[in-house]
């Protein structure tokens, strides 16, 4: 590219993340139509709409063109603020990783991920592992195959790590893991042998259209903009943002016979729409838009479904609703009784309707899984027996069967391989983001007041209006002041169960 000039080449690279963005919003749209309101038999339909997509996403990202005003913007980068030397950094790490997988392989991987999701979800209902294995064994193959393109000199499974948290690595979850296992493992025997907590407020019949309106007032209380974020129902809920932050969705599932799942994942999905609408408003459009990465996306989303969600405060401020909206059911019932309800520790079959105590153990089990097989020590298709084995050591329970076990979750089927970390991470990020909080904000009465201002503010000033601006690591160390410590979250684990049971 000759006598470019510095600003022709800055309103080149807008222009491309804006085209960019285009590209990703209609692939956002195909995806959130077949998960929520498209017809069952029409998964071929978006997949070959998909992997026209991906081919012309390929070829404009890895053009001669884009690729040479970018390394002419990276050698004037001294000339470039710093949101722009960002950009582009981002864009060229992504374009020479996908320049090294052939356009066929990345094109057949789109295709496959569309048709996989709607596979795992007739699998799930059927309980079929046997009708989905095929599509997991060829997406596991994938992703070893690009990560060996990528980097061959990497772990492949440090790879798909490093995916959904720049840096992370298994030495590094080896740690944090073995950390927690010290500290939960304990207090959940001392509690398995206290007086258990009677949780049957939850249960009954809960119309969805009740539980809908519930959830939008949900939506409303934690300070969501609902003309900027939808709510639909899927089997797995979720949450995607459609070309920028000025348009997120969100979903949930209904299930009623027991109100609190819907009740959590909507508050869960909400945190992580506050987080991807909270970024700056110049930032929409470009590649720094919304979370710079999942375990800090699943610190906001755990962060409101728990510490605020699961408070005895919160639990206050929400029970007149609960009343109001389910008055039969909640005869006879008090807010005292409903926090206690959501926050009763029992292990379970499933990590969405898991308690906090027990969840980090369903992230365990997921994450030794994915290793082994991204290792070749374990096949896919002896994944359920592992699975069954797995929960009965970790949680003492028996898997009746897949839909119960290794089919529960989405994940796999989308190709979020090393995913699974970035939600016991964000546990551990959120508490520390609490102790931070508190030194400014008097977080429990504005939990109390149901005035969420100054919470989101704290939020919005540190961590949501930044975007991708900088490295997971860099944004924590500038929030904290201070190096990652888990020891944060076992403590406020310590000190809510402890209180709860009477420890």
């Amino acid at each position: 590219m000759t006598n470019i000039s510095i600003d022709e080449a800055r309103e080149k690279l807008m222009s491309l993340q804006r085209r960019m963005a285009a590209y990703d919003h209609a692939m956002g749209l195909i995806y959130y139509d077949g998960c929520t309101t498209a017809p069952k038999e029409t998964a071929e339909n978006r997949a070959v709409s998909m992997s026209v997509l991906s081919e012309e996403i390929y070829r404009q990202s890895t053009s001669d063109e884009t690729v040479e005003f970018l390394e002419f913007l990276d050698a004037s980068r001294n000339d470039l603020s710093p949101d722009e030397k960002r950009m582009v950094y981002l864009l060229l790490r992504d374009i020479r990783e996908m320049k090294k997988i052939p356009m066929d392989e990345y094109i057949a991987y789109q295709e496959l991920v569309v048709k996989a999701e709607d596979v795992w979800e007739r699998a799930k209902n059927s309980s079929d592992f046997a009708m989905f294995c095929p599509y997991l064994e060829d997406i596991f193959a994938y992703q070893k195959k690009f990560a060996n393109y990528i980097d061959p000199d990497m772990d492949p499974y440090d790879h798909c790590l490093n995916e959904y948290e720049e840096g992370l690595t298994m030495e590094a979850c080896d740690r944090f893991f073995n950390r927690l296992r010290e500290g939960i493992v304990p207090l959940l025997k001392r509690i398995s042998e206290a007086p258990q907590i009677d949780n049957s407020i939850r249960h009954g019949y809960f119309p969805a259209s009740r539980q809908e309106e519930l959830s939008r007032h949900l939506m409303k209380q934690i300070g969501l903009d609902l003309g900027h974020v939808g709510l639909s129902t899927t089997e797995h809920p979720f949450t995607t943002s459609l070309g920028s932050h000025h348009d997120e969705r969100i979903t949930t599932h209904y299930y009623e016979n027991d109100f609190a799942y819907s009740m959590y994942s909507v508050i869960h999905e909400g945190g992580h729409a506050l987080y991807d609408t909270g970024s700056a408003d110049e930032l929409a459009y470009t590649v720094l838009d919304g979370g710079v990465s999942m375990s800090i996306h699943e610190s906001q989303s755990r962060f409101y479904e728990n510490i605020i969600g699961r408070s005895r405060a919160f639990c206050r401020l929400i029970f007149p609703e609960l009343v109001r909206i389910f008055p039969e059911q909640m005869e006879g019932h008090d807010a005292e009784e409903f926090y206690r309800a959501v926050n009763k520790v029992q292990p379970s079959l499933i990590r969405t309707e898991a308690d906090e105590l027990t969840y980090s153990l369903h992230i365990m089990i997921r994450y030794e899984l994915e290793k082994r097989v991204m290792h070749d020590e374990l096949e896919v298709k002896d994944l359920p027996a592992e699975w069954n084995r797995m929960y009965k050591e970790y949680l003492g329970i028996d898997v009746p069967d897949d839909k119960n076990g290794v089919l529960q979750d989405s994940h796999w089927a989308g190709g979020a391989i090393g995913y699974f970390p970035s939600y016991a991470l964000g546990n551990a990020y959120g508490a520390q983001f609490l102790a931070k909080m508190r030194e400014t904000v008097d977080f429990d009465a504005c939990i109390e007041s149901g005035d969420f201002g100054p919470v989101n503010e704290w939020n919005r000033e540190h961590i949501w209006q930044h975007g991708g601006r900088f490295t997971p690591a860099g944004l924590l160390s500038r929030v904290l002041e201070a190096e990652f410590d888990p020891g944060y979250y076992i403590d406020y684990l310590e000190n809510k169960y402890t209180e709860l049971y009477g420890l």
